[in-house]
């Protein structure tokens, strides 16, 4: 009987293949696929197979896993020598369909040769990582893409690792070892750290050997040197004790990890890892030991994000180390060291949670009095933008209006995100604060000529047009009609504006 074409009439559905009631009978499901006959199905395939390259390669997995593990193991071999020996550029125009394919091949290694054979696709998955590099430097990719595609491979290694029977995840985990010393800039170091929280402690115990006896075999670099190869050896000697820091900490091992910290960063450890540790371990005289000991200097950058936030004077790792001693002496029954320590962590950061801790430990009828002391310290405050962050955050609205109106200079437009919250929370019961802040923005982005935040700005010009009327004379200077004649005096060329506040 000859072979009906794939694009014979579709026949009537079988009443035991229909659709439920409320599905959508063109939305692919298996029932409604279940109603296409198979020679609709095979047509469709060998269609999208023929216009899709990553397509046909996963249809070609799939039937070669028919064949058993092997089979698709060679597939997979291919393409990844094929990438091995690639050196040409990818540019624009082809990155899509080569992002596509690397996504296919992956997918072929997880869904067909995984499901056959884990340890071939680990072995598959480690060589396509050690390619990344390669690839990385053949392509732009500026959006990311393949970049994701590597981490997903990543993360498949570690749970496809980890469902491996404790004895052989260890011995996979040791295969990995070599890799991080010939290649300290790759993944590989990553993986087992990941690795060793599921690893058994028998498992741990090895791991743990071979990667000492790797640290002594490989030469630490001199202090100083800039070297390219010193780097490199330096780089590897502390990706090998970070690992191995990863395994003292799942052994519970403080001292091990506090050893191996130190040498890692010799005279300039990481104090509040080692207090933090010690703390939880229950030696807390150890931790307030290591928690006032010198911390390494560690430069802060002001980004424009953070002005925008207004938190240009947080310092993160400040608040961390004053918050851990805070604990230590509380778990030391030092008290009322705590709740001093927690009086300066609020005078130093404006931190409202170092404040409401002291404030509720206080005694009955003080805590008032220290809170007025409190609130004439942050008006004080040498960071305008940390005070009005913190007065609006607590809310102190009253303090917030009058910090605005007494230190109408020192606002910048580029903390927009906090001016505009401020504005916002300030507005229905003081206007007049509001109106300098949302001035201070309007002035920073036409200034600046920052076409992409016009939007902005005419909606803070009709914000500031419908609180005009109930603004007080002489509230603010210059006046409403005075301000936005100079605006348009001084940006009546900014046409991409002036139409934005017209609709």
């Amino acid at each position: 009987m000859p072979r009906k074409s794939a694009t014979a009439p579709l026949k009537s559905v079988p009443s035991a293949v229909k659709p439920p009631k409320g599905t959508r009978r063109t939305t692919p499901s298996p029932e409604t696929l279940a109603a296409l006959s198979p020679d609709r199905l095979i047509g469709l395939i060998l269609g999208e197979a023929a216009r899709n390259a990553a397509f046909r390669k996963l249809v070609s997995a799939a039937l070669a896993s028919l064949q058993g593990p092997e089979a698709v193991a060679a597939i997979v071999d291919r393409r990844l020598t094929a990438l091995e020996g690639a050196r040409g550029f990818i540019d624009w125009q082809k990155r899509r369909a080569f992002t596509t394919d690397l996504g296919a091949t992956v997918t072929v290694i997880l869904t067909e040769l995984a499901t056959l054979d884990r340890a071939a696709a680990l072995e598959r998955l480690v060589r396509f990582l050690g390619g990344a590099d390669a690839v990385l430097n053949r392509v732009d990719d500026g959006s990311g893409a393949i970049q994701a595609i590597y981490e997903r491979a990543s993360e498949a290694v570690v749970a496809i690792a980890a469902a491996l029977d404790p004895d052989a995840a260890g011995l996979f985990a040791l295969t990995l070892i070599p890799r991080v010393v010939a290649d300290p800039y790759g993944p590989f170091g990553l993986l087992i750290r990941d690795l060793v929280p599921r690893l058994p402690a028998t498992a741990l115990r090895s791991l743990d050997d071979a990667l000492a006896e790797a640290v002594c075999a490989g030469a630490k670099p001199a202090d100083g040197t800039s070297a390219t190869p010193a780097i490199r050896a330096g780089l590897t000697h502390g990706n090998l004790l970070r690992i191995r820091q990863d395994i003292a900490d799942s052994r519970g091992d403080v001292d091990a990890y506090v050893a191996l910290e130190q040498a890692i960063m010799p005279g300039r450890p990481d104090v509040i890892e080692i207090a933090r540790r010690l703390l939880d371990a229950g030696r807390a005289a150890e931790a307030l030991d290591w928690i006032r000991r010198p911390a390494s200097s560690q430069g802060r950058v002001v980004t424009r994000a953070s002005l925008a936030v207004g938190d240009a004077a947080i310092d993160g790792r400040a608040r961390e180390r004053i918050a851990l001693e805070i604990r230590i002496l509380d778990a030391l029954d030092r008290r009322e060291e705590a709740q001093a320590l927690r009086w300066r962590g609020f005078e130093t950061l404006l931190d409202a949670d170092m404040l409401r801790a002291h404030l509720a430990k206080l005694p009955d009828f003080e805590d008032e009095e220290v809170w007025e002391r409190a609130l004439e310290h942050v008006s004080r405050h040498d960071d305008a933008h940390r005070a009005l962050a913190f007065l609006v955050a607590w809310p102190s609205l009253d303090r917030a209006a009058r910090l605005v109106l007494a230190r109408a200079s020192e606002w910048r437009g580029a903390a927009y995100r906090l001016l505009e919250l401020a504005a916002e929370a300030l507005e229905p019961a003081h206007p007049a604060a509001a109106a300098i802040l949302l001035r201070r923005m309007i002035d920073d982005i036409l200034g600046e000529g920052r076409s992409s935040a016009y939007p902005h700005a005419a909606r803070y010009l009709k914000a500031l047009d419908a609180m005009a009327p109930r603004l007080l004379a002489g509230a603010i200077e210059p006046a409403p009609e005075a301000y936005r004649a100079g605006l348009r005096a001084a940006h009546g060329r900014k046409y991409g504006f002036w139409p934005l506040v017209q609709d």
